[in-house]
């Protein structure tokens, strides 16, 4: 009873990584952020197969873009947070009317 053994591919796919860059981008840049790393997702899943189909150069460029648009997404979810965080300090305290801050503090 000879069974085929799976193919196990010697080539990063970074799923995870790109599943983890589209949802920060969902969250901190709206579609922008996500366009990268639902692009990393494409080419991350092609890397198994094609490397179970013989295409050994297939896979490890869908390797390398995968990773390439990882880091894209990164750095555009990166952007994101930091653009998050710098609006919650210039305009995160404008609904307090003048005066009542200090009330707010407890002082």
């Amino acid at each position: 009873m000879n069974q085929p053994v799976a193919a196990i591919s010697p080539y990063q796919n970074y799923l995870a990584w790109s599943i983890t860059v589209t949802v920060l981008g969902l969250c901190f840049c709206c579609l922008f952020g996500a366009a990268p790393g639902v692009v990393a997702i494409v080419y991350g899943s092609q890397v198994n197969s094609k490397f179970a189909a013989g295409d050994e150069d297939g896979a490890r460029r869908a390797s390398e873009n995968a990773k390439l648009w990882c880091w894209i997404g990164t750095a555009v979810s990166a952007l994101g947070i930091v653009w998050t965080i710098v609006s919650f300090f210039i305009n995160g305290l404008s609904f307090v009317p003048n005066g009542d801050f200090q009330k707010l503090l407890g002082h």
